[in-house]
C-alpha cells in the first residue's frame, strides 16, 4: 500500500513538472511598418511554435529585406499568392521608414522578390499551394538559393516543418505575377499587353502547432462555404487571422460574418486593413479596423507591430493582447 502511494505521488510530481510543455503557447509576433501601429501595408506575421520553429507569413513591403533585425530565425515562409504586396516587390528600407500612412517603399525586391530573398538568406523553406512553387523553385535557383526549398502543400494535402502542420485552403482572389517579376523579354510583352502571368488559385492556409492550436489565416479571399465546411467543421480552427482590406477582399462587416457565423473560432487577428488603423497603439474612430471589432462576437485582437501575442491551444490570448 505504501509503495502504491509512493508510486501515485511520482507520477503526479511527474504530471505536474511536465504540464509548462503541454501547455506552452505559440507566440505571433507582427512586423509593420512602424513599432507599436497597425498600418497601412501590414500585413507580415511571425509564427513560434513552443518548439521554436518560426513561421513567417505574407511579408509583403514591411519587413526591410532578408537583414531586416525583426526576422531572426525563419524556418519557413508561407505566400497566400503572388501580388506585390504579399509577396514584396518593393520593401521599406527599414523599420520605422516613412509614416504609418505612407511607408518608404523605395528598395527593390526585385528581380526575385522579398519572400526568395528572405528564403535565400535564411535557408526557409517556401511552403505554397497551386502553381506557385514552380515559380517559386525558378526563383530560388536563380538567387543562389536550392529550388527543393520551394515546396507544394495543394488544398487537402499538408506539410510540416517542424512542430507546425501547414495545409492550404480556398481563397477566393486573383493570383497574377506581376510582368516585373517575370522578367526578360516575356515579361516586357506581357507589361506592354496589361497582363500577368498567372499561378493558379490564391490559398489561406491552416496551420497546427504542436501545442494543438490550430489557426486559420484567411489570405486575401471573399466569403466561402470552405470557411465553414473545411476550416471549422473539418481543420477546427481556434484562431484566426482575417484580411479584412475591402475592394481586394473581404470588408469589415463580410469579415465579421466569416468570423461569427463560419469559422467561429475564439478569437482573430484583423489584418491587411489598408489604412493606419491606430495612432498611439489605439484603434481610430472611423476606420475599418474599428468597424470590424465592433461587428465582431469573438475577441478582436489588433496586430501592432513588434508587440508579441501569445495564444494557448484553445486560440484564447494569454499574454501581449
Amino acid at each position: 500500500m505504501k509503495n502504491t502511494a509512493v508510486l501515485l505521488a511520482a507520477i503526479a510530481a511527474g504530471a505536474l513538472l511536465a504540464q509548462p510543455a503541454f501547455a506552452a503557447n505559440v507566440k505571433v509576433t507582427p512586423l509593420g511598418g512602424q513599432d507599436g501601429e497597425f498600418c497601412v501595408l501590414d500585413r507580415a506575421l511571425i509564427f513560434e511554435d513552443p518548439n521554436g520553429t518560426r513561421i513567417l507569413y505574407d511579408p509583403g513591403r514591411t519587413v526591410a529585406g532578408a537583414t531586416d533585425p525583426r526576422l531572426g530565425k525563419i524556418d519557413a515562409i508561407l505566400v497566400s499568392h503572388m501580388h506585390g504586396d504579399h509577396v514584396g516587390d518593393k520593401h521599406t528600407k527599414a523599420p520605422n521608414a516613412g509614416a504609418c500612412g505612407k511607408p518608404d517603399m523605395s528598395v527593390s525586391g526585385l528581380p526575385h522578390s522579398l519572400v526568395v530573398n528572405i528564403a535565400v538568406a535564411k535557408g526557409a523553406k517556401i511552403v505554397t499551394g497551386s502553381e506557385m512553387p514552380s515559380f517559386f523553385a525558378g526563383k530560388l535557383k536563380a538567387a543562389g538559393g536550392d529550388p527543393k526549398n520551394s515546396v507544394l502543400a495543394r488544398f487537402g494535402a499538408s506539410q510540416k516543418v517542424g512542430g507546425v502542420t501547414i495545409a492550404t485552403v480556398t481563397a477566393i482572389h486573383s493570383n497574377a505575377v506581376d510582368p516585373d517579376l517575370v522578367g526578360g523579354e516575356l515579361g516586357k510583352h506581357m507589361k506592354e499587353a496589361g497582363l500577368g502571368a498567372y499561378v493558379g488559385e490564391a490559398t489561406g492556409y491552416v496551420l497546427k502547432f504542436s501545442n494543438g492550436l490550430v489557426a486559420y489565416l484567411s489570405g486575401d479571399t471573399g466569403i466561402t462555404g470552405d470557411q465553414e465546411k473545411v476550416v471549422r467543421d473539418h481543420y477546427g480552427a481556434r484562431l484566426t487571422v482575417m484580411n479584412i482590406g475591402d475592394t481586394f477582399t473581404t470588408g469589415p462587416t463580410e469579415a465579421a460574418y466569416v468570423i461569427n457565423d463560419l469559422v467561429k473560432p475564439a478569437s482573430v487577428i484583423v489584418s491587411h486593413a489598408n489604412e493606419p488603423a491606430t495612432e498611439g497603439g489605439k484603434v481610430k474612430p472611423g476606420t475599418r479596423t474599428e468597424a470590424f471589432i465592433k461587428a465582431t462576437k469573438v475577441p478582436v485582437h489588433v496586430p501592432l507591430s513588434g508587440k508579441t501575442m501569445e495564444f494557448n491551444a484553445g486560440g484564447t490570448c494569454v499574454a501581449g493582447c
